[in-house]
């Protein structure tokens, strides 16, 4: 399981040098963040005024919340509703989402937030420091790897673990109904509506659990690991997947044995993350279409117009198929 190797999950594309003249780094984009930051600081009185003007000829009383991800920010739609305001700063499904591009918008954001949500585990880094250089007042900061009992080391991709989007959304309700009594009730019944709207999903994971435990699978990176564990499958090639995150070269037995189970084809399916395709992942796809193994695209980041409990079923239901495909006795799960 990729849990049993986590303390070799150090997650350093958030410290990586520039892979490719077209990527930004991550130091670049952290030090227009703090510049904007400063900006919105030394300007907080113009700007904070003008808010909170605009904010009361309107009746706004929102709770302003940032999430450093866009799907803890989706969460928090949907148990805070029309009460809350949500900033997302990672959201795009196109783009690499350990490098993001900074603004005074999302400074001033983190600086009036009353509620903040980020990953921790060292997936974004980045957000303690900006948090440490505001002084938001009666501020709650909700850190999903505290949740989950997970720490710098461990698979980051916590949001893929059917046990942390409860616990999130439970820490979510809280946080509103203590910025908010006067909604709490509100808050309650959405967190309700919320943990019942992820039964279907944790019934696709039993079904496939059912269907294809212990097959054999491979991925470009762990991104989808906890979630492969849930539904028990056997993860080939983990040491070639935590090279790709860390951005450090796999060594050539382990891309041999790669390469190995797509060719002779070991594995039913590869999985990798459609956010990342690097020339070794695309070295890696093409030889699974050569040997036709199918490949399920996973992402690091919510795709636009879909919730989180639709975004997962989307990915549980092309595992399924994929995984039937390699198998002409198996068809895909009726749902």
């Amino acid at each position: 399981m990729l849990t049993s190797t986590r303390a070799n999950f150090t997650h350093r594309r958030t410290h990586r040098p520039a892979v490719a003249a077209a990527r930004h780094r991550l130091a670049p984009a952290l030090a227009r963040l703090a510049a904007g930051l400063a900006l919105a600081l030394a300007l907080g009185a113009t700007f904070g005024g003008a808010s909170a003007a605009l904010a009361a000829q309107a009746g706004n009383t929102a709770i302003p919340v940032v999430a450093a991800e866009n799907f803890y920010g989706d969460v928090v739609k949907q148990i805070g509703g029309s009460y809350v305001d949500v900033t997302s700063i990672l959201s795009n499904p196109d783009q690499d989402p350990h490098l993001f591009e900074a603004s005074p918008k999302t400074a001033r954001a983190l600086q009036s937030a009353r509620v903040v949500v980020y990953n921790g585990a060292d997936y974004d880094p980045w957000m303690t420091k900006l948090l440490g250089a505001t002084q938001g007042k009666d501020r709650t900061t909700i850190v999903a790897a505290n949740l989950a009992g997970r720490k710098a080391g461990d698979n980051p991709h916590l949001w893929y673990d059917p046990k942390t989007m409860p616990a999130v959304a439970r820490a979510v309700s809280a946080a509103l109904g203590t910025a908010d009594p006067a909604h709490k009730s509100v808050y309650d019944a959405n967190l309700a509506k919320f943990l019942a709207s992820l039964q279907p999903v944790d019934a696709r994971v039993a079904a496939l659990r059912a269907r294809y435990q212990g097959q054999p699978v491979t991925a470009t990176e762990p991104v989808f690991g906890y979630m492969s564990d849930a539904i028990g499958l056997d993860m080939r090639n983990q040491r070639f997947q935590l090279a790709a995150m860390n951005d450090t070269e796999a060594s050539a037995s382990d891309i041999a044995a790669f390469e190995r189970d797509l060719r002779e084809r070991r594995v039913r399916v590869l999985i990798y993350n459609s956010q990342a395709t690097e020339a070794l992942t695309r070295r890696m796809l093409a030889l699974a279409r050569q040997s036709k193994v199918p490949s399920v695209s996973v992402t690091e980041t919510q795709p636009a117009g879909v919730n989180f409990q639709q975004w997962m079923l989307a990915q549980l239901d092309a595992l399924d198929k994929a995984l039937a495909a390699s198998d002409p006795t198996q068809k895909p799960a009726q749902h």
